[in-house]
């Protein structure tokens, strides 16, 4: 929860410029969260990267939603958007490093790594991402996490 708030803190100015609202969901009604060992920075660094790109890809009024829930021997963290979405055949190829669909060309400075460095840390924890989208409706970045060694 902590790291799901400062990343919120931290684009709240940047979603109300857009007019998207950003939220953390909170974790399933009682549920406790097992401790995760991550490098925070790093962790960040992921959550950032998921969020700017949800924000580029909602239109005013969208939302943007972080979550955190209790997963097999693990924590899931979802970053979940209501935008355009991700077209079937590109959704198989976003965390690819320098791929770029399409609607994702229109800000030449972008080098079509971000996913897949993304990816990178997230494994490096020992941890997967998987992404999910419907045309339209918007797209689900999942983050799993194994529970610290004790917990």
């Amino acid at each position: 929860a902590t790291l799901l708030n400062r990343v919120a803190e931290a684009y709240a100015p940047a979603a109300e410029k857009a007019g998207v609202s950003l939220a953390v969901a909170p974790a399933a009604a009682g549920a406790a969260l097992p401790t995760v060992d991550v490098d925070v920075e790093r962790m960040v660094q992921v959550l950032a990267n998921l969020v700017t790109n949800a924000l580029r890809h909602t239109p005013a009024g969208g939302a943007v939603t972080l979550g955190a829930h209790a997963a097999a021997n693990g924590v899931t963290l979802t970053v979940r958007d209501s935008g355009e979405g991700i077209a079937p055949d590109v959704l198989p190829r976003v965390f690819d490093r320098f791929y770029r669909a399409d609607n994702a060309r229109q800000n030449g400075e972008e080098s079509g790594l971000g996913l897949a460095i993304v990816k990178s840390i997230v494994t490096n924890h020992g941890g997967s991402i998987a992404a999910a989208s419907e045309l339209g409706q918007g797209s689900t970045f999942t983050i799993y996490l194994p529970a610290a060694a004790g917990t």
